[in-house]
């Protein structure tokens, strides 16, 4: 007679079989699934590619704490058929922000910094352009896009700097459009400023501060800052822009110098897949508090509401738009989404994960201003959360061919109306050369060459095209081709005196235009040129003004009034240096100077050379 224990071991063993057979045999199923879906993206996603006209891209899935999906589509290298592979870099453009801010949220948990504070307390020289910015504006509403300040993208993007300090000062004279926290709007320069908030707590640069508390943790060994840095990796993606033709055209890569913070990193999906695993698993990277828990929560929830508006009828499950900490916020079709997308010369991204579904997505692409991220992520995210596969591809293509169709109609209308101005600028195209500046953005050169005035800003050249009066257009000569579809508007003033003084350019979409004040052209004259005009003149008959040389510079002296130093601007004309408005000529005859008139708001002051 068998015992008890006897017993149960038989039934165990009987029992047993049966069930490891169950547990292979779903594991195996399981593997299938996953089989069959990772062979449905690869068609999905190279059928989007050539839909799209995207010359290569990569992508990888992570799930919990593994990547199980990573794959380059297409090209890096286009001219010479290079493939695209899941280490490839591209830059990420902002997808950049979260890295920022997160180095804040460490900061934090370091008991550094307090998100309550003004920035002005850890960066003591900002100042904003109205005081109750400078009183009420708060940490976090640089890591929320809710400052009361547009974009200002101009100020850097055609006036770079390497210097911090000089776009610190920029700051102070870029104006707000609306109040605080009334209104979300896209601002790269409040992530510069976190940036360097961070800088001034570690004493480390912005750079350092990612590399040390991230990259170095997540294994992200190939990641970088620079474009040197990225340019010798042997595998890097070039840049392409693609027209609604199909055109593909290689761009240079651009240097986004000081303003790094808001969009530097140059990644693969692979190295950025262990970013997302970081969020994803609370801040934890393989054990490891990468990202304080209770920061990784603050910065995917809702801060500030991105837009107004009811989901489309197309996808009525899709819903709203919100903004955390460098992240957006949405609700995917009954799953919460934390995404940011990164446009960049040449390149587009799309870093994004469900923390409640533990799953991420990481696109890369070398298509400027591409819709592929997008595309690719949605349809990734329906087969990967089980959801009948919505037609994301063919709603894309569909808004192309529209666009492509509006752009033609629009270009046909303009060529239609195309007039030649029957009003001529009030000067010779000379009197609009010369140096102009404003303190939010940066300087401009105009030059007259061969008949056409040429514009250098920092960074882009240009020329401009007469349009009416003292207007004109600015095209703006981008990649190495002149922007003919979206001219700039440069409207020129002038002072009391009827001279050129500057310039109003149409460079924030959400305020007036901007005013550049213009420095004329300073001419270099020679000692022997300079002696020609020094002598006395008895301005009116009744006062004698001097002019003379010192430390070989022409000076004009009234009694009663401090000496101005004298510019010279053309033949015989001269600004008064620190005086807007004010100038003098000098009359010639027969090869001797005989007067000078002194030019002013007030009028015109004459006054002949004493013999």
């Amino acid at each position: 007679m068998l015992s008890l224990n006897s017993l149960k071991k038989i039934l165990m063993k009987r029992f047993l079989l049966p069930l490891t057979l169950i547990l292979i045999f779903s594991s195996s199923a399981l593997s299938q699934k996953k089989g069959d879906v990772f062979q449905t993206l690869d068609t999905e996603l190279e059928k989007a590619r050539v839909a799209l006209n995207t010359p290569g891209f990569a992508v990888a899935i992570v799930q919990k704490d593994k990547i199980v999906y990573a794959k380059g589509f297409g090209y890096k290298d286009v001219e010479n058929q290079v493939p695209v592979t899941e280490n490839t870099l591209f830059a990420i453009g902002s997808s950049s922000k979260a890295f920022t801010s997160a180095v804040l949220g460490v900061l934090r948990k370091e008991e550094k910094i307090d998100f309550d504070e003004r920035p002005g307390k850890y960066i003591p020289e900002l100042r904003f352009a109205k005081p109750w910015m400078n009183e009420q504006i708060i940490v976090k509403d640089l890591m929320a896009h809710r400052t009361g300040l547009p974009r200002h993208d101009f100020s850097w993007f055609m006036f770079p700097s390497e210097s911090k300090t000089e776009l610190i000062k920029r700051i102070e004279f870029q104006e707000p459009f609306t109040g605080l926290r009334q209104q979300w709007y896209y601002n790269n320069w409040m992530f510069f400023l976190q940036g360097e908030i961070g800088a001034r707590l570690t004493g480390k640069s912005w750079e350092q501060n990612v590399q040390e508390l991230f990259f170095d943790k997540l294994g992200m060994t190939r990641s970088n800052f620079r474009i040197p840095d990225m340019e010798k990796d042997a595998d890097k993606s070039f840049g392409y822009s693609v027209d609604l033709e199909g055109k593909t055209k290689k761009m240079d890569y651009y240097n986004i110098a000081a303003m790094g913070p808001a969009g530097a990193i140059n990644s693969s999906v692979s190295e950025m897949s262990n970013w997302l695993i970081t969020w994803i698993n609370g801040g934890k990277f393989k054990g490891e508090q990468i990202i304080p828990e209770d920061y990784v929560k603050e910065a995917m929830s809702a801060h500030m509401v991105v837009s107004a508006g009811t989901p489309s009828k197309e996808h009525p499950d899709v819903q709203f738009s919100n903004y955390g900490y460098g992240w957006f916020l949405a609700s995917y079709r009954g799953h919460y989404r934390v995404e940011h997308g990164g446009n960049i010369d040449g390149f587009s991204a799309s870093a994004s994960f469900f923390p409640t579904d533990s799953l991420g997505i990481m696109i890369l692409t070398n298509q400027n201003g591409s819709p592929l991220p997008g595309v690719a992520r949605n349809i990734i995210s329906d087969y990967m959360l089980e959801l009948d596969p919505a037609d994301w591809l063919g709603e894309t293509v569909k808004r192309l061919e529209e666009a492509k169709e509006a752009q033609a109609k629009a270009k046909a209308a303009a060529d239609s109306t195309a007039k030649v101005s029957l009003t001529k600028p009030s000067h010779i195209l000379m009197d609009y050369s010369g140096t102009y500046e404003h303190p939010g953005y940066g300087k401009m050169e105009i030059d007259l060459k061969n008949d056409t005035l040429f514009v250098q800003t920092g960074l882009l050249g240009g020329f401009l095209e007469h349009k009416d009066y003292d207007t004109f257009n600015m095209y703006l000569i981008y990649q190495g081709e002149p922007n003919r579809d979206n001219p700039f508007i440069f409207q020129f003033v002038s002072n009391m005196t009827g001279d050129i003084s500057g310039l109003k350019a149409a460079l924030e979409p959400a305020l007036d235009p901007i005013e550049f004040k213009r420095t004329p052209k300073e001419n270099e004259l020679s000692m022997d040129d300079l002696k020609k005009y020094e002598g006395a003149y008895m301005l009116m008959g009744v006062q004698e003004v001097k002019i003379y040389i010192k430390e070989e510079k022409l000076y004009a002296f009234v009694p009663g009034q401090p000496e101005y130093e004298l510019v010279n601007i053309g033949e015989h004309e001269f600004n008064l240096k620190v005086l807007e408005g004010f100038k003098v000529k000098f009359e010639e005859k027969d090869g001797e100077i005989i007067a000078v008139s002194f030019i002013q708001p007030n009028g015109t002051f004459r006054g002949e050379r004493k013999q």
